[in-house]
């Protein structure tokens, strides 16, 4: 803890100390001028800028290039569990408050934008599946973990089991090694196949958040799939990078003619079949195993307009600004061929999920990608990600989806 207790100094740049006073809770390897006292790796710091002004305090990591981040702007805190329960208390009460309805099925924890710095927390009915990629947070993920379980349950919440999907390379970063599994605690078990049952916007799935990608299921998109779906009916519908089936099965369930749903992955098409089976949907939609930018361009080459209504989901093409390049290449590529196989008329939905590919850089990307094509696009919607996913303004790297829907004209 903090507070009377003297914390090693990490001395700013002037830089540094703009971003901090600013709101961004990151200081870099490159912006620390010098250190007074020996902070331990995970521990806690007092970010000062060189007038001797205190910033912020945050866990500190030598081994990161995010060599602090900062989760307090109060020098008098006391960072203990009772600080953290009341974190705790905080994000899950927003939740409550924004996803009404839809708080079996949300993002309970997303990091900094809670105030838990690389700790994500989903929530899949009784299960939690948890994310922690800052060393900071690792070493008190026990006491957070135990704190939401608490309080969940003390709202009349079940909480069966809370699994770690510690498996990503970014752990490394941060010096620490994977943690994979079930955890231990007071009510606390594992679930046979690894598979939580969640309902979203009325359909039924099956959560893998065992091997599924990230935590299993992308809730960010909840209203969007919604929004989506809204323009579906009686349409031909074109399901790009359907993953388990979600887009498709909003359009199938909204009243699309016929859907195609496209993936690269089999794995990830059988468990969009499942999902169809579950929702009685199985007729109305087309599983196909290919790669989106070959198929696209077949259906170029082969002059056939099938599709009245095509939907982009990509994954993530850059996850670094070096990449940004590259990636407004590919993002432009798919959208310009889809624009090119739809009628005029015809409606597309599309999106980025990475915060290196930015608003104003993915709206550039889109008309380059309508003037390749020779098309005009009237926009319909702009849209972020779900309010579980909530975006600081002061934090630029909490705003990443972008989804828009057009009709080509």
């Amino acid at each position: 803890m903090n507070g009377s207790s003297a914390l090693p100094r990490a001395i700013v740049t002037p830089k540094a100390e703009k971003s901090l006073r600013g709101g961004h809770p990151w200081v870099y390897d490159t912006e620390i001028v010098s250190l007074d006292g020996e902070p331990e790796d995970g521990g806690l710091a007092e970010a000062y800028s060189q007038k001797d002004r205190y910033l912020g305090t945050g866990f500190y990591n030598s081994r990161s290039k995010i060599r602090v981040r900062v989760f307090s702007r109060n020098k008098t805190d006391r960072i203990d569990g009772a600080f953290w329960e009341r974190r705790v208390r905080y994000a899950v009460d927003y939740r409550r408050t924004v996803m009404g309805d839809d708080f079996s099925a949300c993002r309970l924890l997303f990091g900094e934008s809670d105030g838990f710095p690389g700790l994500t927390v989903d929530r899949f009915s009784d299960v939690l599946v948890v994310q922690c990629l800052s060393l900071g947070m690792e070493r008190r993920k026990d006491a957070v973990l135990a704190a939401l379980v608490d309080y969940l349950r003390s709202l009349g919440e079940t909480v069966s089991a809370v699994y770690e999907r510690g498996d990503t390379p970014i752990r490394a970063l941060e010096g620490m090694e994977p943690s994979v599994g079930y955890r231990t605690g007071p009510g606390l078990g594992e679930i046979p196949g690894g598979k939580a049952e969640i309902t979203e916007n009325g359909i039924r799935y099956l959560v893998d958040f065992v091997h599924g990608q990230k935590t299993g299921f992308f809730l960010d998109q909840k209203y969007n799939r919604l929004a989506a779906a809204r323009l579906a009916k009686g349409r031909q519908v074109l399901d790009c990078f359907t993953y388990v089936g979600t887009f498709g099965l909003n359009a199938a369930r909204a009243g699309a003619a016929h859907v195609t749903s496209v993936d690269v992955s089999a794995a990830a098409l059988e468990e969009a079949r499942v999902h169809a089976e579950m929702n009685g949907l199985s007729d109305r939609i087309t599983y196909l195993r290919a790669d989106v930018f070959e198929y696209l361009t077949a259906l170029g080459e082969s002059g056939r307009r099938d599709f009245d209504y095509i939907i982009l989901d990509p994954p993530a093409f850059t996850k670094s600004a070096a990449a940004v390049a590259g990636a407004e290449r590919g993002y432009r590529e798919i959208n310009r061929r889809a624009m090119q196989l739809l009628p005029r008329g015809g409606y597309l939905a599309t999106c980025s999920c990475s915060s290196f590919m930015t608003d104003s850089l993915f709206c550039r990307m889109l008309h380059d990608a309508a003037d390749d094509a020779g098309v005009s696009l009237r926009q319909i919607e702009a849209r972020q990600q779900a309010p579980d996913h909530p975006i600081l303004w002061n934090v630029p790297q909490t705003d990443y989806l972008k989804f828009y829907l057009f009709q080509v004209v």
